[in-house]
């Protein structure tokens, strides 16, 4: 684990501003969860040699980062969660949501094991992963679904899921969003599921969006659409196939336990989403949420503004989908 995050680190630092055509296209993964598996599963799968794409994937940890480093000129493409890319476009950067394959939270709210209904969250800190980022939206949603203002609760960055268990086991916080295979270690440490998002009312959002420069995908259309027919495909065999997807998940997982693996895939091959489109309801939820956050500042509630889906309908009308799935 030690030596592939300084790896990453060297080929990130050894990156020029600028890549050239010549060089790989880098797609990024945020992080060692199951919901990463789209980025992995069309690598390992031989795919971006099917399509012709000379690609590679390289970690950046937390959609933040991912993002300054798309504008940095440092990779081309990152599965970001909605939240973060609504955010930079907002602000003026060169961005663009092309496609999407996980249009829910990927998490369950775990607690200390005496936090059993919505009113024991008061006076209560729970830990999130960076503020802005989809862990903090997803803990905004549900106390909104709950009823439970926000300021009654404090909420701060408590670093990342590793972190935030120990956090947990410490006592220093008292609940967080955590995805498979994390939450079983919380399980193990004594924590409960205190809910599941996707039974959250209100909470359909797009958690897995692949980003990248707006102009980037004007101007290299053709590259742009193999690497989509990667994406789909990966997550298309995920999905379908058992196999393929333990193999995936077995080899990037940090958490090697069989059982834990085989839970994770479970979990995620019924959660993607096929055909790859971002779901507009949850793209304007994410909206909405940034809207909440700043608002002073005015949110363009116009979903083109933030998402070109030009190559995903070209693929759709030539049936690359339907092809796809045997139809």
């Amino acid at each position: 684990m030690r030596h592939k995050w300084l790896c990453t680190l060297f080929i990130l630092l050894a990156l020029p501003a600028k890549i050239t055509a010549q060089e790989p296209y880098l797609v990024a993964y945020a992080g060692f969860a199951g919901f990463q598996a789209p980025v992995w599963a069309h690598k390992d799968l031989g795919l971006f040699s099917k399509y012709g794409f000379n690609g590679d994937v390289v970690l950046v940890p937390g959609s933040v980062r991912q993002i300054q480093a798309i504008v940095g000129g440092s990779i081309h493409f990152a599965q970001a969660d909605a939240a973060t890319a609504v955010n930079a476009i907002n602000q003026g950067l060169d961005l663009v949501m092309i496609s999407g394959t996980l249009n829910s939270f990927p998490y369950s709210f775990v607690t200390q094991k005496e936090i059993r209904k919505p009113e024991d969250l008061t006076g209560k800190k729970i830990g999130v992963l960076a503020v802005g980022g989809a862990v903090e939206t997803a803990t905004f949603l549900a106390l909104k679904a709950w009823n439970i203002p926000r300021q009654s609760v404090t909420i701060f960055p408590a670093g990342d899921s590793a972190a935030r268990i120990i956090s947990l086991s410490a006592k220093a916080i008292d609940g967080t969003m955590l995805s498979y295979p994390d939450i079983n270690e919380a399980f193990r440490l004594g924590m409960h599921e205190f809910a599941k998002m996707s039974d959250v009312k209100g909470s359909s959002f797009p958690m897995n969006v692949m980003v990248a420069r707006r102009s980037f995908v004007e101007k290299n259309r053709d590259t742009v659409k193999r690497f989509q027919q990667a994406y789909a495909e990966g997550v298309y065999q995920f999905m379908n196939s058992k196999d393929k997807g333990m193999a995936v998940l077995s080899k990037w997982l940090r958490f090697k336990n069989p059982k834990g693996v085989e839970e994770t895939y479970n979990y995620f091959a019924k959660s993607f989403s096929f055909p790859t489109r971002v779901s507009h309801e949850g793209l304007r939820n994410a909206l909405e949420v940034t809207q909440q956050r700043n608002p002073s500042v005015k949110v363009d509630m116009n979903v083109s503004r933030y998402l070109d889906e030009g190559i995903l309908d070209e693929l759709e009308r030539e049936g690359f989908f339907k092809k796809l799935a045997g139809k």
